[in-house]
């Protein structure tokens, strides 16, 4: 074996997948076709959910200041996402070039092999392995692994050749984005309608604007390279009536409203992440964000059946919680679309979402789903509001230090929270201490009205999300490890 792993793309879903893995010393390498980045940045900026994890990993810092504020949109309708509980808002203007370049530099320091200039073109499962034959500076060659990742994109070489299927609906229309040094006009962060269509407007670092531009009407067209500027150009002066020729241009690029998904995320030895498995409209800024959030969740997954200590039921658990994600994910980037991008026809409906909104409870609700706080897997039967959600950010105080339930998944490893200092809760974990980090220490600062009020012991999952929780699960704890952390090799479960 060449690796245990091999990831084709280093965007933000591959490096993403390479640093969780390296977390749990799989050795990986990335293989990505370009030989330099390109600097060229779609997504931008971090969800409230994309924060949190980050933080979980100790990798905000790696960003230094960054704007957050509380104010989103749903299709051009202004949401407050501070009604939603959390510890984080979300960052407004990190290029994903800079994502890119920390998440490259984490997992390098990590140890993950990351190839540039290697574009796989083709792949084969055989003998327990996958082959794929890679051309890189040195030609051809064929590189041997356990299992294979498909983080390369909307047209991902690895979903066409594996034979995965990519039902959903082609594009209808045509946006332009524009990257432009040398512009002064007001920000438009969540769109603004005009007569003719849409405009957007951002301001990045360096002195950039951002400009996107749709008209109503366009259909889509298959473009061999870039718009030229003068087109932009020509579509916000009939838009706005503003002149944007003395810009200078540092990217540009078209895009449709092409919604599709694959029809699974795991095939054997070969899986998705990413845009290899899900594209979208951009609405929200949620493509970069679901797929860094892919990544998290399939990473000590995938890491655990690696090592030896899960079984592929384990593996399995991806594509059931992250397909329906990818499923609402669609659907709410396809109805944002339709209130952005749609004629006169449309307004009733911006209308009444508009006077839904007004309600509380709807506009926490579309809140949640844009930003991904809403998102709960299925870990087990129980009445503790925790089960299945990220686990709140807690402060801890033990015997000797401080600490919080963040900063104790830094390392990637599960952990059982003793909040009652249990003993016997810590006896009948102890057979998965390889692999689950017990820790003993009182909460500090739960109110009252806090789901975490009353809570006594909470097992977490590498990716951040509750597995069990005691009082209220309906699996005992030996139960919860075992399906989440294998059977101990050591030992007895109690």
């Amino acid at each position: 074996m060449d690796a245990a792993v091999i990831i084709a793309g280093a965007g933000p879903a591959g490096l993403m997948l390479a640093g969780e893995l390296r977390l749990a010393g799989v050795d990986v390498i990335v293989l990505e076709r370009l030989a330099e980045r390109t600097g060229e940045s779609r997504g931008l900026g971090f969800t409230a959910r994309t924060m949190e994890v980050f933080d979980q990993r100790g990798l905000l810092a790696r960003f230094g200041d960054v704007e957050t504020g509380a104010l989103g949109h749903f299709g051009g309708i202004p949401l407050d996402f501070g009604l939603l509980e959390g510890a984080w808002k979300a960052a407004k203007t990190v290029p994903q070039s800079v994502t890119e370049t920390r998440l490259e530099e984490w997992a390098a320091e990590l140890g993950a092999d990351i190839r540039r200039g290697h574009e796989l073109l083709s792949l084969r499962e055989h003998g327990g392995a996958v082959e794929v034959e890679v051309r890189g500076p040195e030609g051809l060659r064929t590189l041997r692994a356990a299992y294979l990742v498909g983080c390369d994109g909307g047209r991902s070489t690895v979903r066409k050749a594996a034979g995965f299927g990519f039902p959903g609906t082609a594009a209808t229309l045509e946006m332009f984005l524009a990257d432009v040094k040398g512009l002064d006009l007001e920000p438009r962060m969540i769109g603004e309608k005009l007569p003719g269509g849409m405009v957007m407007v951002a301001k990045l670092p360096g002195g950039i604007t951002r400009i996107i531009a749709g008209e109503y009407g366009t259909s889509p067209r298959r473009r061999a390279t870039p718009p030229a500027y003068e087109e932009i150009a020509a579509v916000w002066k009939r838009l706005t009536g503003g002149d944007i020729t003395h810009g200078e241009p540092v990217w540009l690029s078209a895009f449709g409203d092409a919604a599709r998904q694959a029809s699974e995320y795991r095939r054997g030895r070969v899986l998705l992440a990413g845009d290899s498995a899900h594209i979208h409209l951009p609405a929200g800024g949620q493509g970069m964000n679901t797929s860094i959030q892919d990544s998290v969740n399939l990473g000590w997954k995938l890491a655990a059946v690696v090592n030896g200590w899960a079984g592929p039921g384990l593996l399995d658990s991806y594509h059931s919680e992250r397909h329906p994600v990818g499923e609402r994910l669609l659907m709410n980037t396809r109805a944002q679309g339709l209130l952005l991008l749609g004629g006169p026809e449309v307004q009733p409906l911006r209308e009444v979402l508009a006077e839904l909104v007004g309600f509380e409870e709807v506009e926490r609700h579309l809140a949640g789903m844009v930003s991904g706080l809403e998102i709960t897997y299925d870990v087990g039967p129980g009445t503790n509001p925790l089960l299945g959600k990220r686990m709140p950010h807690l402060e801890l105080v033990g015997e000797h230090t401080k600490s919080s339930s963040t900063e104790l998944l830094h390392n990637g490893r599960g952990v059982l929270l003793d909040l009652a200092d249990n003993a016997r809760l810590r006896e009948r974990a102890a057979p998965w201490s390889a692999r689950v980090e017990v820790v003993t220490a009182e909460p500090h600062g739960v109110s009252g009205d806090s789901v975490l009020h009353g809570t006594s012991a909470v097992l977490i999952r590498p990716d951040g999300h509750v597995a069990w929780a005691a009082p209220g699960s309906c699996l005992d704890l030996p139960m919860a490890l075992t399906r989440w952390f294998g059977t101990p090799r050591v030992g007895r479960a109690f």
